[in-house]
């Protein structure tokens, strides 16, 4: 279901999977595309793989739509239109939630974020500038700007549960860190320094209070899948802290793993790990077992 809300002055569009009538205090999964995409464009490039987080009827699923084709992220040397214009996309993100939480029966505390690429940065801010909004965060092929990049470094540490998913041999945002390449700063009008996804994992873990060393594990290969790639799943965890984990996906590219591969443009997607069920399963959202 196609809806909208204005928010300062500008109509914002969203689309809407799971029903009005469904059962009370369901979770909602707010799912945030990456640059140069639209909601409907991401719900295809994944095969409509998150709608799965509705099937069981204790969730419902809202694709949401950037500034032409961003967020506003916290990256302080972005330059497209939705930061330039300081597009209000938390105050987007809170409209969409105070909306559904009436509509279709919420519970405000059981509200989690996925986003992919610039999608995973809107993500990251929300978690340190309104993360009373949201109860944990999905990053996918996303890391957390260095701290002379990033607009709200001085946010105050509120933990969270955050699941990180990246692939080592994504083009536009490098595994390791570092300055993005020429032609992904011309395209994407992006910039600045970022840090690596095992260093954005083991921040999020300092920032949840967890000490103890992260535990890894290589996951087993799924028959059928496409080669080139493996999982290894790292998890910090520590008694009374919300975890992180950090799927390293070896050989992967700016995908996302799961039953529909990315263009070979952006490099290989992983098929022995559907990410929508390990949302799920990170925050325990209890979703249908996925088809075979």
């Amino acid at each position: 279901m196609r809806d909208s809300v204005e928010v300062g002055g500008r109509p914002r569009t969203y689309t809407v999977v799971g029903p009005t009538d469904g059962k009370p205090s369901r979770d909602l999964v707010l799912v945030f595309h990456g640059s140069r995409q639209t909601g409907a464009k991401h719900r295809r490039f994944t095969g409509k793989a998150f709608d799965a987080l509705a099937d069981g009827g204790a969730a419902v699923v809202v694709y949401l739509d950037g500034h032409k084709g961003n967020w506003n992220d916290a990256r302080r040397a972005s330059r497209f239109p939705a930061r330039r214009e300081n597009v209000d996309d938390v105050g987007f993100t809170r409209a969409v939630i105070r909306k559904l939480v009436a509509s279709h029966r919420i519970d405000p505390g059981r509200v989690f974020a996925i986003g992919y690429s610039n999608g995973g940065q809107m993500a990251m801010r929300l978690a340190h500038e309104a993360p009373e909004l949201i109860a944990g965060a999905a990053v996918l092929a996303a890391t957390m700007p260095a701290p002379e990049n990033f607009l709200v470094a001085d946010a105050p540490s509120v933990p969270m549960p955050v699941l990180l998913v990246h692939g080592t041999k994504d083009p536009i945002v490098g595994y390791a860190g570092g300055e993005p390449s020429w032609w992904v700063r011309k395209l994407f009008k992006i910039g600045g320094r970022s840090l690596s996804a095992p260093e954005t994992a083991a921040y999020f873990a300092a920032r949840n209070g967890i000490t103890g060393r992260p535990v890894s594990r290589t996951l087993p290969k799924r028959a059928g899948s496409a080669g080139g790639t493996s999982a290894e799943r790292t998890d910090y965890r520590q008694q009374g802290r919300p975890p992180v984990t950090l799927l390293t996906v070896h050989g992967g590219g700016h995908t996302i793993p799961g039953p529909r591969r990315a263009p070979a443009i952006v490099g290989r997607t992983n098929q022995d790990v559907n990410t929508a069920d390990l949302v799920a399963e990170f925050f325990e959202i209890p979703i249908r077992p996925a088809k075979r």
